[in-house]
């Protein structure tokens, strides 16, 4: 049997962190992008069927890590995904996705695996498409599918994720670390590299197919902890604020980046919090970093790339 595992968007962030998750464990990897890297970079446009066969081709497991540009979700990623399906379904691989928390649309209380995909937004309905997708072709017997899903990220080469720019590239510039949202509710963030090891997990254990899994996190900071610790690693000199809904509003005029965030605020101005039980039930307490390593390692990723 191959032990071949497939990485498709290698050299964004949570692709290269999966990678990277997958070599240390003594897996065979193919890195799949356009524009390869490493020694096991592997070149393909997956949104096309040639290029998805190609990269799956003689593959146990794809990590589905590619997505289309964040303002085109509603438009491609639906079909995107058909024709990785495709790839997967013709290389006879398990598929792994990596999945976020758009679909559920507003909420009350802690997310759990079962809340109903009731997003009214058009990103939200994209993905609540796509994973509908990738379960149906599971249960029609196509592929063997698991999806992976993450609240916001950071992590070293985490720069597109709204704590990027706003927090870390700017704390690492000397300027105002910006948490986007009301500084005082909680809301579960995750670690890149815990990201991967939590959808690694997925892939080498077939009992995940089928279903949709909540990756583990830590407990749910504020915005306020969130930026303490970030102002904490940077040695106690940063000054830190709250982008609130006006701000959003006034800078989207001029930014279509951050006009985009208007779609989902209802992720910024209450608790947003993501349990984790069904996965730790299933596989195991998993190794979590420690938030507080975890933002300086992220940190000084930034001050090194700057």
């Amino acid at each position: 049997m191959t032990d071949l595992h497939v990485v498709l968007g290698a050299t964004g962030a949570v692709g290269a962190a999966v990678a990277a998750e997958l070599a240390a464990r003594g897996h065979r990897v193919r890195a799949v992008s356009r524009r390869p890297q490493g020694p096991d970079g592997f070149a393909a446009d997956v949104t096309t069927p040639e290029g998805a066969a190609a990269a799956c081709e003689g593959a146990a497991v794809v990590y589905q890590c590619a997505q289309p540009p964040y303002a085109k979700w509603a438009a491609e990623f639906p079909g995107f995904t058909d024709t990785v399906l495709s790839g997967v379904e013709r290389a006879g691989a398990r598929l792994v996705m990596a999945d976020n928390l758009y679909m559920y649309g507003p909420v009350k209380g802690p997310m759990t695996e079962n809340l109903p995909y009731a997003a009214a937004n058009p990103k939200g309905r994209a993905r609540a498409e796509v994973a509908t997708l990738v379960l149906d072709a599971h249960r029609e017997g196509r592929v063997r599918a698991a999806l992976g899903r993450a609240s916001d990220y950071f992590g070293p080469g985490g720069v597109n994720t709204i704590l990027g720019p706003t927090v870390f590239a700017a704390a690492a510039a000397g300027k105002t670390a910006r948490w986007v949202g009301d500084l005082d509710v909680l809301h579960t963030v995750s670690y890149l590299p815990d990201i991967a090891a939590g959808l690694v997990t997925l892939g080498e254990r077939p009992e995940a197919d089928g279903s949709a899994w909540h990756l583990p996190v830590l407990p749910a900071p504020t915005g306020r902890e969130f930026l303490d610790m970030v102002r904490d690693a940077a040695g106690g000199r940063l000054k830190t604020a709250a982008l609130g809904r006006g701000t959003q509003r006034l800078l989207g005029l001029f930014s279509p980046v951050v006009k985009e965030l208007g779609e989902t605020w209802y992720q910024r101005d209450r608790d947003w919090v993501v349990d984790d039980t069904a996965f730790r039930a299933a596989f195991g307490e998993p190794r979590l970093t420690p938030h507080e390593d975890a933002v300086a390692a992220t940190l000084a990723w930034f001050r090194a790339r700057a």
